[in-house]
């Protein structure tokens, strides 16, 4: 009897140890994987969301492993969280424009005439985010700028394969701008935007509508924090910021290959640009370099990088995100100096910062008028909090009162 009592005892000590022993893991894994800069602010709740984010992805592989299921499902209900109140400040429908779905949010106040429109494009790098879970950033713009705000819910891979997510994005926004008067918008005050990978689909659709003569001209298009450039992973952003939460460089980089639906082969050398031709480098100088970044934001530690020697085994494979619906911060002069007025935001602490720099100085070189804001306490993903309550950085807030003061003088 005294045996099995010692048994039980030691097997009911082994089974409470295991969740201290994986939270003592978790800390162990995110303070080895993330860094957090003494600039930061709000050290402890970039923290915490660290250590959510690293719980999550250890346990979408562990599903996924396991064979029960795939990993951006789990990934794609935990983005959605918590759907807020509602609200008798907007009048919201989920509708089909031309098959695509989109949720549009209409300001619920008088109005004279036609309001101004935005089609909003989510982030999640074309495998996870929605609709759903957008609510918050575009419930904020539309009561905010009493603009009417589209929110369009395109195809996700690897299920669609790319370019699905940008054909559906192209094609809500044809519909919108036909059809703008129907939803009581001016044809000619409508605005393309989105965040993160939802800003690359916007750059793309504002590139790609300047040839289409027979519509409304975009009258601005609105990105934040945009991807925009697989050429140079080790610009000062890239360096500075490449374990800062929330977007480290090497899942960065994982993501967007999942996008493409590539297997992962030699992930050092393409964090060294091992992948890029001798060509691409050359077309892309005076487009895609450090020596296009201010000094200011070079200051924490930029040192320059010599790519490593080329891999014509990696070309061959990746060579797809050189196409400019994947970078198109590679289109042609002929197409960027005919877009319309640009807002960018930037965040210090973001893997991608350069990207917008570097699109911001391309823009204004080919005479297209630009109004950027640089967060310098900011970081990838800042605005998905607006109106979470504590959960929420100030940051968000500030960034998006910015943007609502841009739309208003559109």
């Amino acid at each position: 009897m005294e045996f099995y009592q010692s048994l039980y005892l030691q097997a009911s000590y082994f089974i409470i140890s295991i969740p201290f022993a994986l939270f003592a893991w978790l800390l162990y894994y995110d303070f080895t994987k993330a860094n957090i800069p003494p600039g930061m602010k709000h050290p402890a709740k970039i923290r915490a969301y660290s250590l959510c984010t690293h719980l999550v992805y250890g346990l979408v592989m562990f599903l996924e492993m396991a064979g029960i299921c795939h990993k951006y499902h789990v990934l794609r209900l935990a983005l959605n969280g918590v759907g807020p109140k509602k609200t008798s400040r907007l009048i919201i429908k989920d509708l089909l424009f031309d098959g695509v779905p989109v949720r549009v949010y209409w300001p619920n106040a008088t109005t004279t005439g036609t309001r101004r429109g935005m089609v909003y494009l989510h982030g999640g790098v074309g495998l996870i985010g929605s609709i759903y879970a957008y609510q918050r950033v575009c419930r904020y713009i539309a009561r905010k700028s009493d603009t009417v705000v589209i929110c369009v819910g395109f195809r996700l891979a690897p299920e669609h394969p790319c370019p699905a997510q940008l054909n559906d994005c192209i094609t809500a926004t044809i519909y919108f701008l036909k059809n703008a008067e129907d939803y009581g918008v001016d044809p000619k005050r409508i605005v393309i935007g989105g965040d993160s990978s939802g800003g690359t689909l916007a750059t793309v659709v504002a590139q790609h509508l300047v040839f289409r003569r027979a519509l409304p001209r975009v009258r601005a298009q609105a990105l934040f924090y945009p991807f925009l450039q697989a050429v140079d992973f080790n610009l000062p952003s890239y360096q500075q910021n490449q374990s800062v939460p929330t977007l480290l460089k090497k899942r960065a980089i994982r993501l967007g290959l999942d996008y493409y639906n590539k297997k992962i082969k030699d992930m050092d050398g393409i964090m060294r640009n091992a992948h890029v031709p001798e060509y691409i480098w050359v077309k892309c100088k005076k487009w895609i370099s450090a020596d296009n970044i201010p000094e200011e934001f070079k200051a924490r530690g930029y040192v320059p990088q010599v790519p490593a020697p080329f891999s014509e085994k990696l070309y061959e494979m990746y060579k797809e995100v050189f196409d400019p619906i994947f970078s198109p911060l590679l289109a042609e002069d002929c197409v960027i100096r005919q877009l319309p007025e640009t807002f960018i935001l930037t965040c210090e602490y973001d893997i991608v910062r350069d990207d917008g720099l570097l699109y911001k100085k391309r823009l204004e070189d080919n005479g297209v008028p630009v109004t950027w804001n640089h967060d310098h306490e900011g970081f990838h993903g800042i605005l998905f909090g607006i109106d979470y309550g504590r959960l929420e950085f100030p940051g968000a807030r500030r960034n998006l009162e910015k943007f609502t003061l841009f739309l208003q003088k559109l």
